[in-house]
């Protein structure tokens, strides 16, 4: 069944749309039960082709790119925005490497997780299977397009993609070349489907599409999340916000620090795990405060201060209480200095997200007692928050960073997607 993508008529009515959305549901779920049973070397082919493809098509995905960039003005995007939305050829062929990374990495499907015979001669495994099929919701950064189609082919299962406005030529373009190559591959092109409108209605009628949708993950702004978390009837996997510290220990290196705050915070701002907030020991304070200060500020980084870091620097501007708790996604960061290692840690606790965190220190036991009490889903020692990132964790890729704790907690890469079922082999046993 070759299906239509969801048009952006504004005359389409409300029946229109659910019909259309029930066949992709349907599509996508058959799609998915041919794929819990194709061989790896199958699924490979095509990640190893469609990365090829991505490279040798660059120059049309950023013709679309462009013209969905040149909108994002009009759509309120502000500059870090703009930056998750833009394509570059260094970006496209990255997102083609995370293709050939994925094809690398072992196929969690079939994977025997753990196993054994039973005194009785039941021979009892553990064995990796698919979720089924995604719906997957993201805003912005139209790379994502090429490492949610990737990872959930490797993983069988079939995925729905609803992007932004904001990128919707960009991600048919993408589409395009993926769907292509599902087809010349002998893959159902229904694995990997996207949805066309920008119709609000349609994320409703997916989100309650529970007989065929297994797992919702959002990826984007707190409100679209909320929105997922609210009415889906299915699984979500989320995170909403990415208030992600560095905290600065007494016994930390100064330089090793200075890098590690600046890399965390003006890498790219615009993305979820780049740091929010710093924290300060008090007891390097006096060699430290000024320093980054400069240093934030020749990168245009606004800072704002509790009391003890203006007695330093006295033109920072005061923080307020929604300021450490803030994911500014811009050139700004919180700043408080903290009496010892456990009032960081506190601090962390009460305003963090839950999603990275970064200790810089040379005492082991510092670390170590940060690494044990943040309760975050990456915890960095000595290095950038940067690198809670699916293609640096050597996942390949990622569909998301989760905070939740059920199923799946951090980077979701390929494991993150399958989950498991126990497979009983007896030899005309029966229970007394």
């Amino acid at each position: 069944m070759k299906l239509k993508l969801l048009g952006s008529d504004p005359t389409m009515n409300l029946a229109m749309l659910a019909e259309q959305c029930l066949a992709m549901a349907k599509a996508a779920r058959a799609a998915a039960n041919t794929l819990a049973t194709v061989r790896t070397e199958r699924k490979n082919a095509w990640l190893r082709a469609a990365a090829d493809r991505l490279q040798m098509q660059s120059g049309d995905i950023l013709a679309a790119n462009a013209r969905d960039v040149s909108a994002a003005p009009g759509f309120g995007l502000n500059a870090a925005a703009i930056d998750r939305l833009a394509l570059t050829p260094s970006r496209v062929a990255a997102a083609a490497e995370g293709l050939r990374q994925i094809a690398a990495l072992p196929d969690p499907v079939g994977e025997v997780r753990e196993g054994g015979t039973r005194p009785n001669g039941l021979q009892v495994l553990k064995v990796g299977v698919p979720l089924g099929v995604i719906f997957f919701l993201y805003e912005s950064r139209p790379n994502v397009t090429v490492d949610a189609a990737g990872l959930a082919v490797k993983s069988g299962n079939a995925v729905i993609l609803r992007g932004g406005k904001e990128s919707l030529h960009s991600n048919a373009a993408i589409h395009a070349i993926l769907s292509s190559e599902l087809a010349a591959q002998g893959l159902p092109r229904e694995a990997v489907q996207l949805v066309g409108t920008t119709d609000r209605d349609a994320v409703g009628q997916f989100l309650r599409m529970n007989e065929y949708i297994d797992l919702a993950i959002p990826r984007g702004g707190e409100s679209l999340i909320r929105r997922v978390a609210a009415e889906a009837t299915m699984p979500v996997l989320k995170h909403y916000l990415g208030n992600c510290h560095v905290y600065v220990d007494r016994a930390a290196d100064p330089d090793m620090a200075e890098r590690i705050v600046i890399n965390a915070k003006t890498h790219r701002v615009g993305v979820c795990n780049a740091a929010e907030s710093l924290l300060v020991h008090a007891g390097i304070a006096n060699q430290f405060v000024k320093r980054i200060v400069e240093a934030l500020r020749e990168k245009k980084v606004e800072v704002r201060g509790c009391a003890e870091t203006r007695s330093f620097v006295p033109d920072v501007k005061a923080a307020s209480e929604d300021d450490y708790a803030a994911e500014y996604l811009d050139l700004v960061i919180s700043m408080k200095i903290v009496k010892d290692l456990d009032s960081a840690i506190a601090h962390i606790n009460k305003y963090g997200s839950k999603h990275t965190d970064a200790i810089v220190t040379n005492d082991l036991a510092a670390s170590r007692k940060f690494v044990a009490e943040v309760d975050s889903a990456a915890v960095m020692v000595n290095a950038s928050t940067r690198f809670n990132d699916g293609f640096e964790l050597g996942l390949g890729a990622e569909i998301g960073i989760s905070t939740d704790k059920f199923h799946a907690r951090g980077p979701c890469g390929l494991r993150e997607l399958t989950t498991y079922k126990y497979v009983v082999t007896g030899d005309g046993h029966v229970r007394n």
